[in-house]
């Protein structure tokens, strides 16, 4: 799948990692929709990204606004042949507090409901849009990935929902590119390590060189066009699929 003239839908678009991958499509010449809360910026980076990028508002949470928000996006440039699923939240808790109280259900439930069942919404719909694509030579018709995070693998303190859904999260990518092969549509799958976006903004100096420090090599936080450039190598290398490929400089987390 060449990047010119690839049109891509990426959840969680509006900002960080999903922010990357939609500047890299744009600079190679391909098209974008953003699909963000309707409470994010979206429309401004849209905008910022030009007459190739547009703005579809959705909570992926809705059943109904997901299966409206697919069909909209592929009506903007008249299909889809890329999906990055980036739109995630890291809930924390420890499942026994300091005081006793247990993991709140409901903000277990929540990671879950958002990084893995909205994840997997996402792609049932757009993986069918996809299925009616033109095929290449190859016989591919789109490519879908899904962005977990080490945390999938190594899950920290506080992170038991977090942890689980990204672990879903990599768990369903062989599935997925067994059940999607009979229609052309590879699936892959990209664990991020340490990476600077908005979750970072407010950190001391001190926290920022704690958290380089724990990468091998490079002595670098992971920046949103990383992410951009591994999922064009994932366009363009045809022969990757169903696999879960680590972006961290070798890093791997402590229990805390």
């Amino acid at each position: 799948m060449r990047v010119n003239d690839a049109v891509g839908l990426i959840t969680g678009g509006a900002s960080g990692l999903g922010r990357g991958a939609a500047q890299m499509l744009v600079d190679g010449g391909g098209r974008v929709v953003l699909l963000d809360r309707p409470e994010s910026n979206g429309r401004e980076v849209a905008a910022e990204l030009g007459e190739r990028a547009a703005f579809v508002a959705c909570d992926i949470t809705d059943a109904q606004q997901v299966h409206d928000a697919v069909n909209d996006a592929a009506a903007v440039f008249g299909g889809i042949d890329l999906l990055v699923s980036s739109a995630g939240i890291s809930p924390a808790a420890r499942v026994v507090a300091r005081d006793g109280t247990p993991f709140p259900l409901d903000l277990f439930r929540r990671g879950i409901d958002v990084n893995l069942v909205g994840l997997f919404d996402v792609l049932r719909h757009t993986a069918a849009v996809m299925a009616r694509n033109e095929p290449s030579d190859e016989g591919e018709r789109g490519l879908i990935v899904n962005i977990a995070s080490i945390a999938g693998l190594e899950g920290q303190v506080g992170q038991a929902s977090y942890a689980a859904s990204k672990g879903g999260v990599i768990a369903l990518t062989l599935p997925l590119a067994r059940d999607l092969a009979s229609w052309g549509i590879r699936a892959m799958c990209i664990c991020p390590g340490v990476m600077d976006t908005a979750m970072l903004a407010d950190a001391s100096d001190e926290l920022r060189q704690a958290l380089v420090d724990i990468n091998v090599f490079p002595k670098r936080l992971g920046r949103p066009d990383d992410v951009g450039a591994l999922v064009q190598a994932f366009m363009e290398n045809t022969y990757l699929n169903g696999d879960v490929v680590r972006l961290d400089a070798a890093t791997r987390l402590a229990p805390r």
